[in-house]
């Protein structure tokens, strides 16, 4: 059945290749949020700098923190927005910069040291129940299985056509995708012996899902994500083209860097295992 819908898409119309520079996003609502992430980073930074302060954080992490903020915002502000509503390869592109890119770097900028200083300075106290569910909600299963369920339900042919129909739907989207992912990204770039061991299994379990759902994209035999049936051809490529390409999109990359952070973790294990090992062997 033919995809139909009098809604108007987040992005705004599906756009043509000699206007597409033209069609930035500039929401107030979302420019807002991005500022105020930024904002209440640095507040946080300057705060967990001050001496005495237990949570000290290094120079270089508010580089890495800008940095992916800043390809986090210009994914959803430039002109990517608007070819993501023509192709379903923007579409994933879009979501692989997100994941793959922009959320590992803000993580390496310790953005939770920064709110917990915040936290500290406002005198925030949790008691130990609600402490310890919050450590199970944001545990290394936890994040790995959310991380799973966002990426498979929302590349679903029907969730993802439902994201074309309503912003909210849209946003729920992309929160679910993106937070999951920063998530997921804590416990890849984890410090100790545990935190390396929960990284190897969820860096080598999502590269797998995430190869085996590029893969079914890519080698599906007909074209199944009905929103873009009318706005590839303009961009020259076929629908089941756009599909198969975004499926690559996902399938390598995707599958490859997290291959990739559970090699990392594998051999900062190995090395936090030797670093044990080495004082006994000189004694």
């Amino acid at each position: 059945m033919p995809y139909a819908s009098t809604a108007l898409p987040y992005c705004g119309a599906p756009p043509v290749p000699g206007s597409l520079w033209q069609q930035w996003n500039l929401d107030p609502v979302l420019i807002t949020v991005l500022i105020g992430s930024a904002a209440l980073y640095g507040y946080g930074r300057r705060i967990a700098e001050q001496p005495g302060h237990e949570g000290v954080m290094a120079r270089t992490q508010p580089i890495y923190f800008y940095a992916g903020w800043l390809i986090a915002t210009l994914a959803f502000i430039s002109p990517l927005c608007a070819l993501s509503v023509a192709l379903f390869s923007a579409r994933v592109g879009q979501h692989m910069i997100l994941v793959l890119i922009a959320a590992p770097l803000i993580m390496l900028g310790r953005p939770g040291a920064a709110l917990a200083a915040i936290a500290d300075r406002a005198r925030c106290t949790a008691g130990s129940g609600t402490v310890a569910l919050l450590r199970v909600l944001t545990g290394s299963a936890a994040a790995w299985i959310a991380f799973a369920v966002a990426v498979w339900f929302w590349h679903a042919p029907g969730p993802y056509a439902a994201t074309f129909e309503a912003n909210w739907i849209y946003w729920a989207m992309h929160i679910t995708l993106f937070g999951s992912s920063l998530l997921l990204w804590r416990t890849l770039i984890g410090g100790d012996a545990p935190q390396h061991a929960a990284a190897i299994v969820s860096g080598f379990t999502t590269s797998l899902h995430m190869g085996l759902l590029g893969a079914l994209i890519t080698l599906a035999p007909r074209a199944v994500y009905e929103p873009h049936a009318s706005t590839t051809l303009s961009w020259g490529l076929g629908m089941l083209e756009d599909q198969q390409l975004g499926g690559v999109i996902m399938w390598v990359p995707g599958g490859g860097l997290f291959l990739a952070a559970g090699l990392l973790s594998a051999a900062a294990l190995l090395r936090s295992l030797g670093d044990r090992h080495t004082p006994a062997l000189r004694s």
